[in-house]
């Protein structure tokens, strides 16, 4: 079993910021790229941040400049952190991850994190 848990969502003011972190655990014998998605209310999650293994990242344009992804692999663990948060970024915050199990040789993508909550007040 292959598990994804995310901590640090939460609420904060206009211009502030917050950390996310994700950990996957488990049996796994190997990661490759990790990403961060977000949900609105009624809409389709859409790709906020990825990187791969060997730290190329790639962005939403919408968040470009003000969040930062990052990854412990020793820890098998995806960060984002998240400056000058806008009202227009509150969401639901899903971590992804594309996993290669123990035992296995297919390489998943289909790995969630349970989803935490982002509200930004102005």
């Amino acid at each position: 079993q292959v598990r994804l848990v995310e901590s640090g969502g939460g609420l904060v003011q206009t211009g502030g910021s917050l950390r996310l972190s994700c950990a996957a655990s488990g049996f796994l014998s190997g990661i490759n790229t990790m990403g961060w998605y977000r949900q609105f209310p009624g809409k389709q999650r859409e790709l906020v941040a990825a990187i791969t293994s060997g730290g190329s990242t790639n962005y939403a344009d919408s968040v470009k400049g003000r969040f930062t992804i990052s990854r412990d692999n020793a820890k098998n663990t995806v960060y984002l952190q998240m400056n000058s948060l806008k009202p227009e970024d509150t969401a639901v915050y899903y971590c992804n991850a594309c996993i290669q199990r123990r035992y296995f040789s297919v390489v998943n993508c289909d790995y969630w994190g349970q989803g935490t909550q982002v509200t930004v007040f102005s």
